[in-house]
């Protein structure tokens, strides 16, 4: 007999070799229905794993976060299958799940169409009426090596000379057979509702010295009802695509001529960007801040001292020969602040010291993930660097949450999701510094989200190499998380560069330091705003506020004279002076998202007023100019 502990602790006993199904159909007959896999001793399990020793047991079911990612890794292999009876001789990949679906990657001589997503799901189906039971093997590393050389498998066999472990693991469906951890469903009809998506390439494990994949993108779901609901989700998302309102809207371009994953901004998309950036830094004038500037490049020992070099070399540019000397393209801006810092020697009377920079760094990113303004190699970032005394840090901390949920708040975002990442349990040679000063940074971070009444899911094993933080994911319009402001307590930087302030006593002391971001990179931003508002952006950030229409050429003096009044009130305006007809000019403007459309002609003329049409309530009826005036100073001002 065998002892199980379930999770609230009842233990019960069973004959021995008794299955995870045959447990849960033993507690109850709905479970047994509902189960997919098991966890034994913490470890996921088929349902199909026999229980040989006393452990601890939970069942994972239907209708779980645990439960969703086993049915789409499980759809992932009906996947692998489909292809494989399709176009033999393909070569296998990888095929993990991910957020809201799975991939597979596939080694194929055939460019893969839409027509072929459509024959593939065909098959799957298939398959998933065949009701092919998923069984495991193990066989003996050097063995398993062989058995996918023999299938002509290259990527599988790649993979199994990394395994340390003795025995490899298999899943055989029917005729196909893949290498995998599992566990699975323990049968295709277990699939009900799954979709392709999309074909894309990716490098064999993400190298670009590897050969070039197909990777499928798919998703299933337990009812068609959930899933014809994260169709309809994707349908909106793409509506809201900021690459093709970028486009459309005329706010920025890539050109590959001038370099990937950098942006060219356009005149209104510039616009746009300079009027977050004024109130990014007139909120942080009005907090204490002052602004930096810094360089672009710095020799390649600034960055060995701040441990960039040893600890981001990856994602950094290779070294560049001036006058002897090598230069990095810089990918943070912290090194900077700290230089300028020591400048001067600081008593405690100068701290805290706020320095804010919209500062531009060079990362590099692979071209696969490079993805429009949410994903670039070079892009500006709203850092600030707070130099303060220990007893100064939780403080500082509750003023830069204070300042991000402003700044949130002012751009419409009210909903986010908070993270507290600390250290990993018994992983404290992956980080530097004294457990002390841990415990007091993340103990100022969590103090200042309770004190503002912040629920937060604490991250073990998050926290970077110097220090814990605070990172909080807004949602858009439609539920999507997108990083946002992050808060950064660093001993890194302040020991690999001695950076001190001298104290009532006397004495130096070592500063502590606060990265942070409100706002994030200036290109993330304005590409999650885009998507927010799908390009219909309010007032006081829309890049071209209100567009004057004359009926006709005779109505065009009007039209400037009207333009040159609303422009002495700093409003963002242009005139339409082309001569097509009105209703086309209408059109034209609601087409690029206008706020305002105030059109004239000689009823507007005569009584010095003007015909407004707004993209929120539609005709507005003729108003004076100065009362036009007023309302929209006032919506301006309230940033509605």
């Amino acid at each position: 007999m065998v002892k199980i502990t379930l999770p609230d602790g009842t233990k019960r006993e069973y004959k021995n070799n008794i299955t995870i199904g045959e447990v849960a159909s033993n507690m109850d007959s709905l479970l047994g229905e509902r189960a997919l896999a098991g966890k034994a001793g913490g470890v996921p399990v088929d349902l199909s794993h026999p229980i040989k020793e006393d452990i601890s047991l939970s069942v994972i079911t239907e209708n779980t976060e645990e439960g969703l990612e086993i049915l789409r890794h499980s759809a992932a292999h009906i996947m692998a299958q489909a292809v494989s009876r399709l176009f033999p001789g393909v070569k296998l990949g990888i095929g993990p799940t991910i957020e809201n679906g799975f991939y597979y990657d596939f080694g194929l001589q055939h460019s893969l169409s839409e027509e072929d997503l459509k024959k593939i799901e065909e098959e799957m189906a298939r398959i998933i009426n065949e009701d092919i039971a998923f069984e495991r093997t193990e066989l003996p590393r050097d063995i398993a090596m062989k058995k996918m050389e023999s299938l002509c498998q290259p990527f599988k066999v790649e993979l199994i000379k990394d395994i340390e472990d003795d025995k490899v693991s298999f899943y055989n469906q029917g005729e196909f057979v893949d290498l995998c951890r599992g566990p699975h469903i323990q049968r295709t009809s277990k699939i009900k509702a799954f979709k392709l998506l999309s074909v894309a390439g990716a490098y064999w494990r993400g190298k670009e010295t590897n050969p070039m994949l197909q990777r499928i993108y798919g998703t299933a779901f337990f009812t068609q009802t959930e899933l014809n609901k994260y169709l309809k989700f994707l349908e909106e998302a793409e509506k809201r695509d900021h690459r093709k309102i970028g486009k459309d809207l005329d706010l920025f371009s890539f050109h590959e001529e001038g370099g990937s994953g950098l942006t060219f901004w356009h005149p209104k998309g510039a616009r746009m960007r300079n009027i977050i950036e004024n109130f990014w830094r007139e909120e942080h004038f009005k907090r204490g801040y002052e602004i930096l500037y810094s360089p672009h490049i710095a020799k390649i020992n600034l960055w060995k001292t701040s441990g960039h070099w040893n600890f981001y070399r990856e994602s950094m540019y290779s070294p560049i020969e001036v006058d002897g000397h090598e230069y990095i393209l810089k990918p943070m801006n912290c090194p900077f602040a700290v230089l300028i810092y020591k400048t001067k020697l600081h008593s405690y009377r100068d701290l805290p010291l706020r320095w804010g920079e919209l500062g531009t760094v060079y990362r590099y990113e692979r071209s696969g993930v490079l993805h429009g303004l949410l994903r670039v190699r070079g892009f500006t970032q709203d850092d600030a660097h707070i130099f303060c005394t220990p007893d100064q840090l939780e403080s500082e901390i509750l003023g830069v949450i204070e300042l991000g949920q402003f700044m949130l708040s002012s751009f419409g975002f009210n909903e986010y999701e908070i993270e507290l990442s600390v250290r990993g349990k018994g992983e404290k040679e992956k980080y530097i510094g004294k457990d002390d000063v841990w415990e007091h940074a993340e103990s100022a971070l969590k103090i200042a989200l309770d004190k503002k009444g912040l629920k937060y899911t604490r991250m073990e094993g998050e926290a970077k190499f110097y220090g814990p933080a605070i990172d909080i994911k807004v949602k858009d319009a439609i539920g999507r998380g997108w990083q946002g402001p992050t808060i950064q307590v660093d001993f890194n930087l302040p020991e690999r560069f001695d950076v001190n302030y001298v104290g009532p006593d006397g004495f130096h002391h070592r500063v502590v330091m606060v990265h942070r971001t409100v706002l994030g990179a200036m290109e993330r931003f304005v590409g999650c705003l885009i998507e927010h508002y799908a390009g219909d952006f309010p007032l006081w950030i829309a890049p071209i506020q209100m567009r004057i229409l004359p009926i006709t050429d005779a109505h065009i003096d009007y039209a400037k004279k009207i333009q040159a009044q609303l422009l002495s009130k700093n409003f963002r305006v242009e005139c339409d002076m082309n001569s097509a007809k009105i209703n086309y000019k209408i059109r034209e403007g609601v087409l690029e998202k206008i706020p305002y459309l105030l059109i004239v002609g000689d009823k507007e003329i005569g009584s010095n007023t003007v015909s407004v049409r707004s993209r929120k309530k539609g005709n507005e009826g003729t108003l004076p100019v100065e009362d036009f005036i007023t309302n929209v100073e006032t919506e301006i001002r309230e940033k509605k």
